[in-house]
């Protein structure tokens, strides 16, 4: 049956997206990659993100494009959340978020709400705001990243968080950010047909440069071609900055210098040692962030990296060649993901053992320049993410109901009157 709305222009078009961001770049990059990409397509589309992310102010946004920070909080080594900065409990920082993410989106009254990677959000943050969005009609939609765990962590996360349930009866849609022939990332899941049938994969998101010029500082010690050494937010990347630092310092005929972004999460003392021992080199040049890391890719030889997904995405974007040592722990996603990138020959990749053998690092160094581009391997479909998700969101527009103006909220006047 035709929409009704079809002749009608949509004016005025939303979108919200969440990201719980308790630490790291990942959630923010990906949720702000997909927000910029959806107002360049549809000229009278805003977007809002609510993000718990401290940093997410250093990052140049669209026009039409804003944030909402909520309170921030991070994961400790137990597995407990503490606030990041506020001096008050936890229970009492979580009805914060959760109460300024309902009034969000009471108040933008979004057509669609993008929760990223966190079903109901953290502790259940998010299902109020769901089920108040669900009954207004709002299509709601779940992005997952290619990979989230093995299925052995992955199964009794889910069971405890009652996610399958919200899945079921929530969402609308389930947007995979890869490629099935790669990884299901809800892989072991016991899911109704219903559920599977809401997955769609759109492919990798694609990753250009930043519009505008380029803000970062000048390298000052090392000169094109190098090498990028990135570990994400940094906050779990000194084992792989500390091995390449090794290859360096014992082997000073390395053909390629360095240029390490060490992260802005990385703890303020091994940012310290990392910039001092590469002060020592004149062939490595350390920088703690920089928020335009796509114009350092875009230059680069090739990339050491941790392969988490924003990383993966610009890898293959800029076409570079890539040497990936993933974490295994707390979760298995990076191990995974480069896995099935190296058995397709997109990336190479090196496993930390715990001795990190700064001769095996060197000789990997070495022999990256020379390995296959990504572009060498055809995978169809596989940087179609943007265009995809630009498609749904376009169909989701046109076939939601015109909007009702809602009455504005009055604010009381602080004077006494």
């Amino acid at each position: 049956m035709d929409n009704p709305n079809r002749d009608i222009p949509k004016k005025d078009a939303r979108v919200l997206i969440y990201s719980h961001d308790t630490f790291g770049l990942g959630h923010l990059r990906r949720c702000r990659t997909i927000a910029h990409s959806l107002v360049d397509l549809e000229k009278d589309l805003s977007v809002i993100i609510l993000t718990g992310s401290p940093i997410i102010g250093s990052f140049n946004f669209r026009a039409r494009v804003d944030f909402v920070r909520i309170p921030g909080v991070i994961k400790l080594r137990s597995g407990d959340y503490t606030p990041l900065s506020l001096l008050i409990d936890i229970e009492e920082t979580l009805e914060l978020r959760a109460s300024i993410i309902r009034h969000t989106a009471e108040i933008f009254d979004p057509d669609i709400f993008i929760v990223d990677k966190e079903p109901l959000g953290l502790r259940g943050e998010v299902h109020d705001t769901l089920v108040m969005l669900k009954e207004r009609g709002t299509r709601l939609v779940l992005g997952l990243r290619d990979i989230m765990d093995e299925p052995a962590a992955l199964v009794p996360e889910w069971e405890r968080k009652k996610v399958v349930p919200a899945l079921r009866d929530l969402y609308d849609q389930i947007w995979v950010y890869g490629l099935p022939q790669i990884c299901d990332p809800l892989e072991g899941i016991d899911l109704p047909k219903s559920v599977r049938r809401k997955m769609i994969y759109t492919g990798y998101l694609h990753r250009t440069l930043p519009h505008g010029p380029a803000t970062s500082a000048p390298l000052s010690k090392v000169d094109e071609p190098y090498l990028l050494v990135t570990t994400g937010g940094g906050g779990d990347g000194e084992d792989v900055v500390d091995w390449v630092l090794r290859a360096y310092e014992n082997d000073p005929q390395q053909p390629h210098p360095a240029v390490m972004v060490l992260g802005p999460f990385m703890h303020s003392d091994r940012q310290a040692e990392f910039l001092q021992r590469a002060a020592k080199l004149d062939n490595v040049e350390a920088i703690t962030f920089d928020a335009q890391m796509e114009h350092l890719m875009a230059r680069a030889i090739g990339v050491v990296a941790m392969g988490g997904y924003n990383t993966f995405c610009e890898i293959l974007s800029f076409d570079k060649r890539a040497l990936i040592i993933p974490r295994t722990r707390p979760r298995m996603e990076q191990y995974l993901r480069a896995t099935r990138a190296k058995e397709y020959g997109l990336v190479s990749m090196l496993e930390d053992d715990g001795t990190r053998d700064w001769k095996q690092m060197a000789t990997a160094l070495r022999q990256l320049p020379q390995q296959a581009l990504p572009s060498q391997v055809v995978v169809p479909g596989l940087m179609d993410g943007l265009a995809n998700i630009n498609r749904l969101v376009d169909q989701a527009i046109d076939a939601a109901p015109a909007r009702t103006p809602r009455p504005r909220l009055r604010l009381a006047s602080r004077r006494a009157r």
